[in-house]
């Protein structure tokens, strides 16, 4: 009877047993369908790393070489180029600046600015202009330039001045952003933002073939460190 019994019971346990494996069935990965997923942020991976490296070249390159030139700015000889200019606006236009009276910040009408481009070859049109009673002075500056412009309100003399520092400092402040508009100013925010994608996907991309190179990290720590050990050690306020 026990031996019955214990077979019944053993019968009952493992009915049981196949009863829970039939409620809670193994669920096994597929490994087929890992792959492909895989594979796919692999492409979308190399995607955006050569995708925003083609974005960001000529704008890497230019910021690399001006970073030299920068950085040896005082050993670069640059000899600006002053010229000076004077003209004489007509009578029948006088009568345009002393309208414009106590406006701040107002450019030029668009015919006497005109007319100062011809006469001392400064475009100062659409520039905010600095009005007094005695004379309008407009300021022209741009990359590797500088240009200011004044007129008497009273007689329409006049003077004028253009001083050119060369291509070197034109491609300085390129990378300064310095005078260089709204359109230049946007262009380097998309750069910037290109050569951040470009980065960081460049680390995951290290990350996935560090495996098969090993100087991978310890180079990647080497060039943190040193900016960070100068940093540290050789700057001195």
């Amino acid at each position: 009877m026990k031996v019955v019994e214990g077979m019944a019971g053993g019968e009952k346990a493992s009915v049981a047993e196949r009863g829970d494996a039939i409620a809670q069935p193994h669920v096994r990965a597929n490994p087929r369908k890992n792959r492909k997923a895989k594979q796919f942020w692999l492409k979308q991976l190399h995607a955006w790393h050569w995708i925003s490296a083609a974005i960001s070249l000529a704008g890497m390159f230019v910021f690399s070489v001006t970073g030299l030139t920068l950085n040896h700015a005082a050993t670069i000889a640059a000899e600006p180029k002053v010229v000076t200019a004077q003209g004489e606006l007509p009578a029948s236009m006088l009568g345009l600046l002393q309208r414009e009276a106590g406006a701040q910040n107002t450019p030029l009408p668009a015919q006497v600015a005109d007319e100062v481009q011809s006469l001392v070859g400064v475009k100062a049109a659409g520039v905010a202009a600095e009005w007094s009673d005695a004379e309008v002075y407009v300021a022209v500056p741009g990359p590797g330039r500088d240009a200011w412009v004044s007129i008497d309100r009273e007689t329409g003399a006049i003077e004028a001045e253009r001083t050119e520092r060369g291509w070197v400092s034109f491609f300085n402040d390129l990378h300064k952003g310095r005078n260089t508009g709204t359109a230049w100013f946007w262009l380097l925010d998309v750069l910037a933002v290109a050569c951040v994608v470009f980065t960081f996907t460049g680390m995951l991309l290290l990350q996935l073939h560090a495996k098969n190179r090993p100087s991978t990290w310890p180079l990647v720590g080497l060039g943190t460190a040193i900016p960070l050990i100068i940093i540290l050690f050789f700057m001195h306020s």
